[in-house]
């Protein structure tokens, strides 16, 4: 019974001094309890919004306070013709644009009916429904309102449009999601599996003695991931479009241009998760607890990025899958060009270089 305790302690002890185990044990459940706790919420928060006003009378400009005022919605701007729209949509900051017919007031106060066109970005359906659904209650609560102070029955009479994704088809979504997971799950873990699995078998002091240079062998072992995954992007898209009927209305060049980009971010991480790993199931949980949960949870794929703690929408902002999915969106649902999405383009570029330079200075030619 002695002998009994003492390997049950030793295994206690085994356990307790290995931080990896440790952070299975405990740290996986707490950062997946914090993070679905905060994340997966039906409620929307700090949407912002934009405005056109054609009448800017005492009614629509209580009801503009009331609506912005309500805690959900954030004012980015007030637009002065409708063709200031779309232009707005595809900068991607705006979710939602308040239309006010012109005379909006007299003709309340004439007819008791007055016209409200709401315009919601619908490549994300789920939010454009959550956020048309809240504006109708703010303006239903605002005519009970009315009535019960004008004492005379009015009535606004709302107009809804859904840019991009006119039946909130899921599959909108979902696909640039789906894309960016799998494109930096295969690119990364396979990767990363790949060089460790050399240095895990002793095969890799082989390859460093061959004429072959460093750069030369991981470039070799690299190639080939990056036709899988190319494969896997130009897949994704023909079925998305032939299957689900998800469109590409911008260049399709450009699209895969950018997923080229995306895939090489995804190697450059690899290798730098096998300058830090030495078995191959390191790097496949690394890979696996690293970016997966992150990008179903931090990138916008599911869930709202407006919708969380501004400490995840911080942490958010370093997820390359945040990027990807917007640039997807936005050419395959609105059509635009590089104009619109330079920005996110630069921040790959950026996080590509920055993986690539840290892997080549962790990369050690002497095994140790």
């Amino acid at each position: 019974m002695k002998r009994f305790w003492g390997f049950v302690l030793k295994e206690f002890l085994h356990i307790f001094r290995d931080p990896r185990t440790m952070l299975i044990l405990f740290g996986m459940p707490i950062v997946q309890i914090l993070l679905f706790g905060y994340v997966i919420t039906n409620e929307i928060k700090d949407i912002k919004i934009a405005i056109l006003d054609q009448s800017k009378d005492p009614v629509t400009i209580e009801l503009t306070n009331k609506i912005i005022s309500s805690g959900f919605f954030i004012l980015d701007r007030n637009i002065k013709s409708m063709n200031e729209v779309e232009d707005v949509f595809k900068e991607g900051n705006v979710r939602q644009v308040i239309i006010f017919e012109s005379g909006f007031g007299r003709k309340l106060k004439r007819e008791g009916t007055a016209n409200i066109q709401l315009i919601a970005d619908a490549s994300d359906a789920n939010t454009a429904n959550l956020v048309v659904h809240y504006t109708m209650a703010i303006i239903d609560d605002f005519v009970r309102e009315q009535n019960k102070l004008t004492g005379s029955p009015i009535q606004f009479i709302p107009e809804v449009r859904m840019l991009y994704n006119n039946e909130l088809k899921g599959v909108y979504m979902f696909i640039p999601g789906i894309m960016a997971m799998i494109l930096i799950l295969v690119s990364a873990m396979m990767t990363s599996i790949s060089i460790v699995r050399e240095k895990e078998l002793g095969t890799m002091e082989t390859l460093l003695v061959s004429p072959l240079r460093p750069a030369q062998i991981i470039l070799g072992k690299v190639t080939p991931y990056i036709a899988l995954s190319f494969i896997n992007a130009v897949t994704i898209i023909i079925m998305g479009n032939l299957v689900f009927g998800m469109p590409v209305q911008g260049s399709i060049i450009l699209l895969l241009a950018e997923s080229i980009l995306y895939i090489l971010l995804g190697l450059s991480l690899g290798i730098l998760i096998s300058t830090i790993t030495k078995t191959q199931q390191n790097a496949m949980f690394i890979s696996l607890f690293a970016l997966m949960l992150p990008t179903i949870l931090l990138s916008g794929f599911i869930f709202p990025i407006e919708n969380m703690p501004k400490i995840l929408q911080w942490l958010s902002i370093l997820m390359p899958p945040r990027w990807f999915i917007t640039i997807i969106k936005n050419i395959m649902l609105k059509g635009t060009g590089l104009m619109y999405v330079w920005k996110e383009t630069l921040i790959l570029i950026v996080m590509t270089s920055v993986f690539l330079g840290l892997s080549i200075r962790k990369f050690k030619i002497r095994l140790e």
